[in-house]
C-alpha cells in the first residue's frame, strides 16, 4: 500500500515538473524543475526494483548534464525578448515537425504488442543471491561486449572530433619550449643581490626579469644552443616594450 502510494506522489510530481519545464518563462527555473523530474524519475526506478538505473541517472544527468545546463543558461546573456519575437514566423514550421513526429509516435505506439514470453517472464521468481546491478553487468559485459566496446570508441572518435574542430593554434598565443626550460641556467634567468640592512624600494628598485644583450642573443642564435631561445623570447619582449613606448 505505501509502495503505491509512493509510486503515484513520485509520477504526479514528476508529470507536473516535466510540464514546468516546457511552460516555465525563465530558463534557469525550466533547469531546476528538470533537476526535479531527474530525482522523481529515480525514485520510480528504485520502487521498480532498479537501483543501477536510478543511481545512473542521479549521477550522470543530474551531477553532469543538469549543472551543465544550468552553468550555460546563467553565464550566457540571452536576449530571450528577441527569441520570442520571431515565434509567429516560424509557428507553421515547429506545427509541422512537431505533427511529424507525433504520427511517428502514434505509429509506434500502434504497432508495439507485448512479447510472449512476457507473462512467463513476470511469473518467474526473482533470484535473491545476485543483484541487479550485478546481473546487468554480466549480461553487458558478457553477451553485449562488442556493443559495449563499439559504443566507447563512437564517443571516443566524438570528442576527438570536437576537440579537433575547436581547437585554434593562434599565432599570439605563447608556447611553452621544455627543451630549453630544461637547458638553461640559473645565471641565465637570475640574477643575485647582496642586500644591505634597512634598503627598501627607493634604493634598490623594482625587481624585474634578467635582461639578455643582444650580443649575447646573437651569439647563441649563431651557436644554434638551447640558451638562443630564451634570447629570442626577452629580446621579443624588449622589443615590444619599446614599440609601446614609441
Amino acid at each position: 500500500m505505501i509502495t503505491q502510494i509512493l509510486f503515484y506522489l513520485f509520477a504526479a510530481v514528476l508529470l507536473i515538473s516535466a510540464a514546468t519545464v516546457v511552460s516555465a518563462r525563465n530558463p534557469v527555473h525550466s533547469v531546476l524543475f528538470l533537476i526535479l523530474a531527474f530525482f522523481n524519475a529515480a525514485a520510480l526506478f528504485l520502487i521498480a526494483g532498479a537501483e543501477f538505473l536510478a543511481m545512473t541517472l542521479v549521477i550522470v544527468y543530474v551531477g553532469a548534464v543538469a549543472v551543465l545546463f544550468l552553468f550555460v543558461v546563467m553565464m550566457l546573456d540571452v536576449d530571450f525578448a528577441e527569441l520570442r519575437s520571431g515565434f509567429q514566423r516560424y509557428a507553421p514550421v515547429g506545427a509541422t515537425v512537431g505533427a511529424i513526429l507525433f504520427l511517428e509516435l502514434a505509429a509506434v505506439l500502434g504497432g508495439w504488442k507485448f512479447a510472449p514470453t512476457a507473462t512467463s517472464a513476470l511469473a518467474a521468481p526473482v533470484p535473491t543471491h545476485i543483484s541487479n546491478t550485478e546481473a546487468l553487468g554480466r549480461l553487458l559485459y558478457t553477451d553485449y561486449v562488442f556493443l559495449f566496446q563499439a559504443a566507447g570508441l563512437v564517443l571516443l572518435v566524438a570528442m576527438i572530433g570536437a576537440i579537433v574542430l575547436t581547437l585554434r593554434d593562434r599565432r599570439t598565443s605563447r608556447h611553452q619550449v621544455i627543451r630549453s626550460q630544461v637547458d638553461r641556467k640559473p645565471a641565465d634567468t637570475i640574477e643575485v643581490l647582496s642586500v644591505g640592512l634597512g634598503a627598501g624600494i627607493r634604493e634598490l628598485g623594482i625587481y624585474r626579469p634578467k635582461v639578455v644583450e643582444p650580443e649575447t642573443v646573437d651569439a647563441h642564435a649563431d651557436g644554434g644552443h638551447g640558451h638562443g631561445g630564451h634570447g629570442h623570447a626577452d629580446d621579443a619582449h624588449g622589443s615590444g616594450s619599446h614599440g609601446h613606448g614609441h
